[in-house]
């Protein structure tokens, strides 16, 4: 009886190995992906920081006067929920990721699993099935913070264009193309392109429209040294020829 008994033991030891080793490699999968998950989380964070720090400093606040511009401000902002809202899906999935990262811990460690963590149990199923809800939750919300960069990217680029009067566009790796609001023809544009990723340096290339400004380049580009006074004075020039016409 008792040589039976062992068999039996170690027949549901084999077993449970087994399992324990699968389950392991899914649950290792999952940490990764949420390795991924908050990294592309944090990026997403800092790019749309960024893009606010540039809109707050491209908004124009020289010509406010108190005394005879009246601000309303809505009850009820769509802004600020908007951001609001942005800010508690970031919290809620920062949440998420950190109890996620805490039970791969515990399962990996085989250990018990704290009270103020979910009830995970030994690797079973039904509890991996909860990690990958919770990690499609993840990538759900990922998406959304997409979308909202998306739209300030785009919101960052008319308020170029109204306030400079250039059409900023990326043609490829650290190069830009530039097409004037008041341009005559739809192919008359500047390319530029940047020494570095960082834009310390950007250097004019010719295209068949700079062949047709070599006056202005020679002034502000060569002797002046000013890519600001260049962009400004073809401005100037663009429009006095609408005028004219």
């Amino acid at each position: 009886m008792l040589e039976v008994e062992m068999k039996v033991l170690k027949s549901q030891e084999c077993t449970a190995e087994q399992s324990t080793a699968i389950t392991k490699e899914e649950v290792d999968t999952l940490r990764l992906k949420i390795e991924e998950l908050e990294a592309e989380r944090s990026k997403l964070e800092e790019e749309n920081r960024a893009l606010e720090m540039k809109l707050e400093k491209l908004t124009p606040q020289d010509d406010y006067d108190p005394s005879r511009i009246k601000v309303l401000h809505f009850s009820a902002n769509p802004v600020s929920l908007a951001k609001q809202q942005r800010k508690e899906e970031q919290q809620q999935l920062q949440e998420e990721c950190e109890r996620l990262r805490e039970l791969v811990r515990v399962l990996e460690g085989g250990g018990s699993i704290p009270e103020n963590l979910e009830r995970v149990g030994s690797f079973q199923s039904q509890e991996i099935t909860e990690l990958k809800k919770q990690v499609e939750s993840a990538e759900l919300k990922n998406q959304r913070l997409k979308e909202v960069f998306q739209t300030k990217i785009q919101e960052f680029r008319k308020v170029c264009y109204t306030l400079t009067g250039y059409q900023i566009d990326i043609t490829t790796e650290n190069q830009y193309r530039l097409t004037s609001i008041y341009a005559e023809h739809q192919g008359d544009c500047l390319l530029f392109k940047a020494s570095s990723s960082s834009g310390g340096k950007m250097q004019l290339l010719e295209t068949e429209f700079s062949r047709t400004i070599r006056e202005l380049i020679e002034l502000h580009l060569l002797r002046q040294d000013s890519i600001p006074a260049f962009l400004s004075a073809l401005t100037l020039d663009l429009f006095s020829r609408q005028t004219i016409a």
